[in-house]
Formats: structure tokens, C-alpha cells, sequence
């Protein structure tokens, strides 16, 4: 208990209180065992002087000394705990290690000439010399072991066709990865560093970050906890911590205060990862005011910041895991998570520092897309692909990355990236790379990115301030663009030993002021010496501390850019196959979903309907298109498809809707399931429309029979044999086909997604000529910009607000993906009529960027229709002079009758014999062209009609 400034250890009864131990924390006497407080003298006694005291209790005291002892426990910090690694016989790590490394550069060696043609000695002596030179390093640093367990459970991965990636950061500079397959990228030949892995002159561990293929990771994090121990294994914590926003709604909900309140209140904070509540008070005026104001929002505002910063939940760092050599019980407490993972409670910093060896195994979708596109080529083409083999040089992938129809490609998906990509027209791998690390904010906000290109393309004569560095940034057009090329300028101009220049990369990076003074002086004085002038070594200096700073890691760029080129490659070669594997991928995304199945559409490539007969739970490839799968139907559950493609599979396909009720296990397919196959148009097999199936739904369920639940089917009704041995059928009754706008309405009920078309696509002129980019490209323009857009309203959310005005937050949708809309009061009660319709719009409006999305705050909301029609002048009607008589002449005619308008009318008469000819019609047959007119007109002349915007020419007939 603690009082004041003493802590009580013991406190016993009266008898006893001379055995009480007070520590203060202030004065002491003479005597080091004993202290003053508060006018008394305390002290700790001697044994013997506790045993006159507490006689006859020896073994108690006894017992103290002990609980002290156990309790000692010191954490030893400053040396490795490194897991196992089995060796057999008398072979050490480092013997394991140079055998490993050595028979794997041999490899490498041979997949070379394979592919380039015999190395010359001076080329293998240089990668020998490379190896043995690393080799001395890693064991000289005591690291071998880590090596063999990364390239250890990496083999079993490839072993066991887990896609693994090239390599992911500074490990892609060692040649020693490279050899034991750990990475894929060739330092020597793409000109990596390994002092950006390891610095020889500041011992520290090395970081291997693992990429798998997000299906594969959790095997082969299983394999590390088999081997190593499952008690020697373990993922490594993180918290969560109270942000700004989260402090408010969950004080203001422990307060009572009314959600849509603390939700308001929480809103007005900047959305940002650096944001503080402290910042948002100080530059959002509202926010001030409250924190000024009622008691009760200053109490909000003022428990929200002391809250703000602390540890709010427990969850699972993304990809590190902890492998030591002990139980981890012996080095730290552990934790429990929600799905009885075993995670460290001390975050990742802390283990560091207990010396616990890291693993970082990190998911990556884009494998998992590749491996099942492989898949995909191998059933369809009887093809088998290996993505590591394909060459490097490929026409057709640079042109298609040129082009920048680089939609689903790793790294190039971007609006931004695909303008830069247009610009730059990559030609070579080492064009790849470089536009990986050139895509960021530094080179951006640079001339970094003009200078490269306009350098590419001669655009610009390359200067070089000194001979020597031409070699170092010839392949970059003289711009300092990697990090790697900031240590080699170091090296060769001022003496720089890798270490050094390791340490010069990372002074640049951090900006640290006092570091970078004695690394000015000693890059000028290293080049002085090399016959440099200082005036020249200063301007040389400059460029590096400037550019330097946006250096990207070349080693990273090289392993991404490897994968951004074989997704690529792919979907150059193998379009559709790509494509289904990039569907099946995103399929629980909505807005990913929208955007590849209108990359499908710009690439020509079909998206089919669900079909119970040809599809899987996946999307499929069906010759050249795409059948839509079945595990993306609203309400059909994965058991129902797995249940409905094993009677298909061991029964035969399905013969119609009563085949299907009869044969599929009922506890699993109701009534609501099927409504969402119909409607999807997964039994268009059967040949009937679907407002035909859909409105025998009631029939056939009677037919089927019901227990309980009168939308359940029964799998064990029966309907009786006919003679000649099949079931009975039902004689539907054919309805007509649902319209456009219905059977769109009704897909995108049951699938989420418009298949068969969309709703825009009937106004592909009008967005054309009006809207200034489409969705997916709204968070790629500068914050508060003019944009229009147009789209179909989704999840309209009408509000109040404080003053009692209706306004209203929406989804807009086009084919590329959605955003959400805000609509304010003076905006909503102009346009909340049709707001509440089916019909598009064109939403004009301010676009409002943060990192994560962008919004538009509506300005104006018009229907497509009516923009239609203030832009059609004229409509002309097409006739055959064969087919020419009065009473067709007078039902257009009253037709016109009954929609008048603004809009002129000319006929063009189709001769037969190539010489058409043009009749305008009377300004007294002006017209007014919408949809419904058109319609009419287009059943009575059995032909399309045409609408002309702008001004028509007529030659009279």
C-alpha cells in the first residue's frame, strides 16, 4: 500500500509491529539499513533481530529469502536466441551454409547460360568472388543459421506449390539469398548492393521479408511451428490504439451522448494517420468552439484526449513471427487471441530487443492471382507455365503496360501510374524498375520523374558532372533514383567503403542534421583526395542530399517490379484467364468486382451468367469468356454450391427447374435461393425466359412438396413416374420476358453486379461527352477538384440535420466502381425526386480526397434523360421506300402527336439500290424524344432510330 512517500511491505498486527518494513524514498541516517519519515526511525532489520522478534518462525524468514529468490528473474539483453536449426553429422551451420550456397550458385550459373548462352570466366569469377566475399560476412556475423531456416521452410513452400515471391526489400542484394532460392532477383546482373542487406560495420539482424500466396501462409507457418515446436513458435502482438476519432464515439457512448451527436462530432476531426485531437481543436474552428462550450462537450473533448494515444484491443501483427530456440514461455508472457492463436503479449520492438529471432511472413494476393491463372492455362490450353522462366524482353507486355491497360496489374493499377506509364512507354525490365520506385511522393512532387522520362526519350541531353558518374546513372538518364546509386557515388568518388556508404544512405533518409555534417565533410574530403575539386564535390553533395532523400530501395523495386511484369505478361498473353483468376480473387469486393468486369468489357472478353450446368463456385473460363460463379450469388452459400455441383458432377447436369427442385438437397436450396439463381440467370439453360421461371417458382414448390417452412424445399418428395420412366414435368406458362431495366434491376439484386449490361450503357454518348472521369479514377485528382460524374444511385441514406433539413448520403455507381456522394439541403430539395428513382445521373459536384477514398460533395444532380434530351436537335426515322403507306405514315404521325417537343424529325428512305435519301418533316412535327416515344416509333418501323445531337444536314427528297 502506498502512503505518501513510503511503501508499506508488510503490515502486521501490533505485536508484530516492529517487523514492519517502510521504505522512504528521502533522507536516510547513518546507518544505510535505516531511514527517517516523518519524525520516526525505520529500518530493516538483521536476522537476528527478526528472530527475537518472530521466534519460533524460522522457517517463514527462511521462506522469504527463497520467494525473493525466485522471483529474481533478469532479462538478458544483447544476444541472439537463435531456433535450432538440425544438423546431422559433424558439419557445422557455416559449413551447411557455403555447401548449400555454393552448390546453388552453380544452379544459377547453368539457368544463365540457358537462357543467355556460355558466362565468360571473368563473369563467373566476379559471382564467385561475390559469394565468397558475403559468405565471410554472414558467418563472420554469426547469421548462418538464419539463413538455412529461411531457405529451409522457402523450399518447402516451392516443394509443396506455395507461390513464393522474388524477394521482397534489401535482401534481394545478396547473392547468398539468391543462391539458397530465397530470392529470385539476380543481384550482379541488376547492379544490387549487399551492404543495403548487411553492413559489415554496424552488426545488427538481418530482415527477410517472405511474401506467399495468401491461401498457402498459414501452412507454411504450420510447418515452422512442426519442426522448430509448437511451444518455440509463436505470431507476434500488436495494439490497436485509441486515433482521435475512435477516442470520441467511444467516450461520448460511455457518456450516453446520442450517437448521431458523438458521430457529428467525431467527423469534423481531419481524417490522417498523423492526426491529433490536440491539431484537429486548434485548426477546425467547430471543434474549438465545443471545447469552449456546454459542459458536456468540453467533458467529451477533454476525456477523449487523455484517452487518445492509449492501447484500445489486442490483434495480430500482419506477418511476424517469433522463432526461438526455447519454449517462449522462458522469454515472455503469451497471449491468447480470438482464434486460439498463440501470439507474444511484448509487441514487435520489445522482442526484438530480448534478442527473440523475427520471421516476417507476409500474404500477397497478386500470388494467389498468378498461381490460379497458371492453373487456369493448364486446363484450358493444355499448358504448363513456369512464371519464373518467362523471358524478360517480352513485346506484347511492355505494349500493353505503354498503353497503360494495366488494370489488375501489380503495382500499375493506378490512375496516376497509368498516365506515367503512357509517358514513359517502358521498353526493358530496368524500365520496370524504375517506374515501381519512381511512382511515390518525393519523385512526384519532383522534377525526378520529367527529367527520367524526357531523358528516355532524348528529349533532354543527359549531363554528367563528372566522367565517373556515368556508369552509376546512365541506366537512370542521370537522375539519382535508387539508393543503391547514392553508396556506389559515395564509393567511387570519395573512397566511401560500402559501410560507410550504408551509413551515408541512412543519414540522407532520416535527415539527421548533426550526422549529415560529418558526412559532408567526409564525402568532401574523401574527394579531394581523389584528385575531385571541393567546389565540384560540394555541388555533387547537394544533389545527393536532395535526391537522395527520394532514393528508393532498388533491391525492393527490382522484386516488385519482377511481379508487376509477370502479371503483365499474363494478361497479355492470356487475357481471359487472367482476368477469371483476378474475378475470383476480389470476389468479396465489391468496387474490385465493378472494376475488372469493366476491364473485361473494354478488353472485349464476355462476362457469362451464372449457369448450373458449366459453372464452378469460381469464375470459370468458358472458350473465350468468363462464366460468372456461383459462390458470387447473393444467399446461395458455399454449402449449397458445394451440394448442387456434386449431384451435378455425379448425376449429370440439370434438365430444367423441376430436375433441379427434385435432385438438390433442400435444407440447403429454399425458395429465397432460387429467386436469386433465376434472377441471376442461371437457368437460362433450360431455354425459358426468366419471368416465365420465376413465376412458377409457387407451382413447382407445391409440386415438390414442403415439410415445416412453406419456402423449403424437400429433397424426398417425389412426383411420380411417368411411363416412360422420368419424372413428371410441368407445363410452365410462358410470361413475357422482363424489360431491360427490369432483368438489369433484378441481376444486380441477386449477384450485386450488373452482368448482361448496365444501366449507363444506353447513355454511352451523354457520359461521353459530359462526365470528366469515371469513378475509379476519382482518387487520383487534387483534393476540392470540379469533377462530373455519372452513375446509378445506390444506398440512399436520408438525414437530418441540426436545423431539422433533410440531406442525404448516397453510393453513386458506374461501371468502374463506386463512391459515396453527399448531398447537402439546398442540393437535396432540388433533386430528392429523383434521388428516390432508378434513373442515372450526372452528379456535378466538388471531389474530396483523403488516403483512403475520395467523395463528392454534389453541386448539382441531373438524370441522364434529361441531358439526353436538351442534346438531341434532331431524330431521324428510318423507312423502306417498299414498305411505305398511309396508315404507317399515320400511326407515326400520331405518335408524334402524342410527344410534342423541341426536337425536329427526318426520314431517311431506304431505296435498296445505295442511293438512300433524306426527307426533314415539318416544324409541326417537332417532337419531344424521350424513351417512350422512341420506343413506339422503333416498334411500328421495326427499325432502330437515330438521334442526332448538334446540328443536321438534310438533302430534300
Amino acid at each position: 500500500v502506498a502512503t505518501n512517500d513510503c511503501h508499506y511491505l508488510h503490515r502486521g498486527d501490533a505485536e508484530s509491529h516492529d517487523a514492519l518494513l517502510c521504505i522512504q524514498t528521502g533522507k536516510t541516517l547513518d546507518d544505510p539499513n535505516r531511514m527517517r519519515f516523518s519524525g520516526d526511525e525505520f529500518f530493516f532489520k538483521s536476522r537476528e533481530e527478526m528472530l527475537k522478534s518472530l521466534g519460533g518462525y524460522e522457517e517463514a524468514l527462511d521462506n522469504t529469502l527463497e520467494v525473493a529468490r525466485r522471483c529474481d528473474f533478469e532479462m538478458v539483453f544483447g544476444e541472439y536466441k537463435y531456433p535450432v536449426y538440425q544438423t546431422t553429422g559433424t558439419r557445422s551451420l557455416d559449413d551447411i551454409l557455403i555447401e548449400e550456397a555454393r552448390k546453388g550458385l552453380e544452379n544459377r550459373l547453368k539457368e544463365r547460360e540457358e537462357k543467355e548462352g556460355p558466362s565468360s570466366q571473368e563473369l563467373v569469377r566476379e559471382y564467385e568472388e561475390r559469394l565468397d566475399y558475403e559468405l565471410g560476412v554472414i558467418t563472420e556475423m554469426g547469421f548462418s543459421g538464419y539463413f538455412l531456416i529461411v531457405a529451409d521452410f522457402i523450399f518447402y513452400s516451392r516443394k509443396n506449390d506455395i507461390p513464393v515471391g522474388p524477394g521482397r526489400g534489401p535482401p534481394a542484394g545478396s547473392l547468398v539469398a539468391y543462391c539458397l532460392t530465397i530470392t529470385n532477383i539476380d543481384p550482379i546482373k541488376y547492379g544490387l548492393i549487399f551492404e543495403r542487406f548487411l553492413n559489415p560495420e554496424r552488426i545488427s539482424m538481418p530482415d527477410i521479408d517472405i511474401d506467399f500466396c495468401i491461401h498457402g501462409r498459414d501452412e507454411v507457418i504450420r510447418y515452422v511451428a512442426d519442426k522448430y515446436g509448437h511451444d518455440n513458435v509463436g505470431q507476434i502482438i500488436t495494439f490497436g490504439t485509441m486515433k482521435a476519432r475512435a477516442a470520441i464515439r467511444d467516450v461520448g457512448r460511455t457518456l450516453s451522448i446520442p450517437y448521431g451527436e458523438v458521430d457529428r462530432i467525431a467527423k469534423m476531426v481531419p481524417e490522417g494517420p498523423k492526426v491529433s485531437l490536440d491539431d484537429a481543436i486548434e485548426t477546425e474552428p467547430e471543434l474549438k468552439r465545443l471545447s469552449r462550450g456546454e459542459e458536456r462537450d468540453r467533458k467529451l473533448l477533454r476525456i477523449s484526449r487523455s484517452l487518445e494515444g492509449l492501447s484500445r484491443h489486442a490483434s495480430t501483427h500482419a506477418s511476424g513471427v517469433v522463432i526461438s530456440d526455447r519454449p517462449l514461455v522462458e522469454y515472455l508472457p503469451l497471449y491468447k487471441g480470438a482464434h486460439d492463436e498463440v501470439m507474444t503479449q511484448f509487441p514487435m520492438d520489445q522482442i526484438e530487443k530480448l534478442g527473440l529471432i523475427k520471421f516476417d511472413f507476409l500474404g500477397l494476393k497478386t500470388l494467389t492471382v498468378i498461381k490460379h491463372a497458371l492453373r487456369l492455362i493448364e486446363k484450358t490450353e493444355r499448358r504448363k507455365i513456369d512464371i519464373e522462366k518467362i523471358p524478360l524482353d517480352d513485346e506484347a507486355a511492355f505494349r500493353l503496360c505503354s498503353e497503360g491497360r494495366t488494370t489488375g496489374v501489380f503495382q500499375l493499377e493506378s490512375s496516376g501510374m497509368k498516365e506515367m506509364l503512357r509517358s514513359l512507354r517502358p521498353e526493358t525490365f530496368e524500365d520496370m524498375i524504375a517506374l515501381v520506385a519512381l511512382y511515390r511522393p518525393g519523385p512526384l512532387g519532383s522534377n525526378m520523374v520529367e527529367d527520367f522520362i524526357n531523358g528516355k526519350h532524348g528529349r533532354k541531353k543527359i549531363y554528367y558532372l563528372l566522367p565517373q558518374l556515368e556508369p552509376i546513372l546512365k541506366e537512370t538518364y542521370g537522375v539519382i533514383l535508387y539508393q543503391e546509386q547514392v553508396m556506389k557515388i559515395a564509393q567511387v568518388l570519395a573512397s566511401y567503403t560500402m559501410g560507410e556508404a550504408d551509413t551515408l544512405r541512412k543519414a540522407i533518409g532520416k535527415k539527421k542534421a548533426d550526422v549529415m555534417a560529418k558526412q559532408h565533410e567526409r564525402f568532401l574530403d574523401g574527394a579531394e583526395q581523389n584528385g575531385i575539386s571541393r567546389e565540384t564535390a560540394e555541388r555533387i553533395f547537394g544533389l545527393i542530399d536532395k535526391f537522395g532523400g527520394y532514393g528508393f530501395n532498388k533491391s525492393h523495386s527490382a522484386a516488385y517490379a519482377r511481379i508487376a511484369y509477370q502479371t503483365a505478361w499474363l494478361k497479355a498473353h492470356y487475357p481471359v484467364q487472367f482476368m477469371a483468376a483476378l474475378l475470383t480473387q476480389d470476389m468479396g469486393n465489391q468496387d474490385k468486382t465493378i472494376k475488372n468486369i469493366a476491364e473485361c468489357r473494354d478488353m472485349g472478353i464476355p462476362i457469362l451468367p451464372p449457369d448450373l450446368n458449366e459453372s464452378k463456385a469460381d469464375f470459370t473460363v468458358v472458350e473465350d469468356s468468363i462464366r460468372f460463379g456461383l459462390a458470387a450469388v447473393k444467399n446461395v452459400g458455399l454449402k449449397a454450391v458445394e451440394s448442387l455441383i456434386e449431384e451435378r458432377e455425379e448425376s449429370g447436369p440439370f434438365r430444367d427447374l423441376m430436375d433441379f427442385c427434385r435432385r438438390v438437397d433442400g435444407s440447403k436450396v429454399n425458395r429465397r435461393v432460387l429467386e436469386g439463381l433465376i434472377q441471376c440467370g442461371a437457368f437460362d439453360f433450360t431455354g425459358l425466359n426468366r419471368a416465365t421461371l420465376f413465376g412458377a417458382l409457387d407451382e413447382v414448390i407445391r409440386t415438390c412438396g414442403h415439410q415445416g417452412d412453406p419456402n423449403q424445399l424437400n429433397m424426398f418428395a417425389t412426383l411420380g413416374e411417368d411411363a416412360g420412366g422420368g419424372y413428371g414435368r410441368l407445363d410452365l406458362q410462358e410470361q413475357p420476358e422482363w424489360g431491360s431495366r427490369e432483368r438489369l434491376r433484378r441481376e444486380k439484386e441477386a449477384l450485386g453486379f450488373y452482368i448482361t449490361g448496365h444501366p449507363l450503357d444506353r447513355f454511352k454518348a451523354e457520359v461521353r461527352r459530359s462526365a470528366t472521369c469515371a469513378i475509379q479514377d476519382l482518387p487520383g485528382l487534387d483534393d476540392r477538384a470540379a469533377v462530373q460524374v455519372a452513375g446509378v444511385v445506390e444506398n440512399l441514406k436520408v438525414k437530418r440535420t441540426k436545423r431539422g433539413d433533410k440531406m442525404a448520403v448516397l453510393t453513386l455507381e458506374d461501371r468502374t466502381g463506386s463512391t459515396s456522394v453527399v448531398v447537402f439541403p439546398d442540393v437535396f430539395t432540388q433533386c430528392a425526386s429523383l434521388l428516390a428513382g432508378e434513373a442515372p445521373v450526372m452528379v456535378s459536384g466538388a471531389v474530396e480526397v483523403n488516403e483512403n477514398a475520395a467523395k463528392v460533395l454534389a453541386q448539382e444532380i441531373v438524370s441522364l434523360e434529361t441531358i439526353r434530351q436538351q442534346s438531341i436537335r434532331a431524330v431521324q426515322v428510318e423507312l423502306a421506300a417498299g414498305g411505305i403507306d398511309r396508315d404507317l405514315l399515320e400511326s407515326i404521325r400520331d405518335v408524334f402527336y402524342r410527344y410534342p417537343g423541341e426536337c425536329s424529325v427526318l426520314f431517311r428512305v431506304n431505296t435498296g439500290n445505295g442511293k438512300d435519301f433524306f426527307i426533314s418533316a415539318s416544324d409541326h412535327y417537332r417532337v419531344f424524344p424521350c424513351d417512350e416515344m422512341i420506343g413506339e416509333i422503333e416498334t411500328i418501323t421495326g427499325s432502330q432510330l437515330v438521334c442526332h445531337h448538334g446540328k443536321t444536314r438534310t438533302n430534300g427528297g
